[in-house]
């Protein structure tokens, strides 16, 4: 199949993770994933229901391998001091914005400009998009993951 990439508007919150946690919920809940085990290549016998948890998703070993394309696949906010690993996300830095879009406020017009910001598979990017005042309006997360 090959990765997918995924993109998400969120309503700003200071707290990145707690603004992952509820796109996540709110993704699983609404069933926008992809679902390896209901899947149109499997014979209609042996699709299986969506899980009813985020955790019981993921101890099914197909989704480990596969992946579901979307947020979910990513888990976890990097710190200033973290190291970039699979299921986690890696804000964009005032001082990366800076550099890359010559503003440390980007905007949701600079979105279309994001594909210059380094990443990698089953690694997400979020950055706090700003209004014409410089407030933070939104949380922008963007990734690709899958197989």
């Amino acid at each position: 199949m090959g990765a997918s990439e995924w993109d998400y508007y969120v309503p700003y919150q200071e707290d990145l993770g707690g603004a992952l946690e509820e796109l996540r919920r709110k993704v699983f809940e609404a069933g926008d994933y992809y679902w390896v085990n209901g899947a149109g290549w499997r014979p209609e016998e042996d699709r299986e229901p969506r899980p009813q948890t985020l955790e019981e998703l993921w101890e099914d070993e197909l989704v480990q391998e596969t992946g579901t394309h979307s947020i979910l696949d990513v888990f976890r906010i990097l710190g200033p001091d973290d190291t970039r690993d699979y299921g986690t996300v890696e804000p964009v830095t005032a001082e990366e914005a800076r550099t890359l879009l010559g503003t440390d406020k980007p905007t949701r017009a600079h979105v279309k400009d994001f594909d210059i910001f380094p990443r990698s598979r089953w690694v997400g990017r979020c950055a706090v998009l700003h209004d014409d005042q410089s407030q933070p309006q939104e949380i922008y997360f963007w990734g690709h993951s899958g197989d």
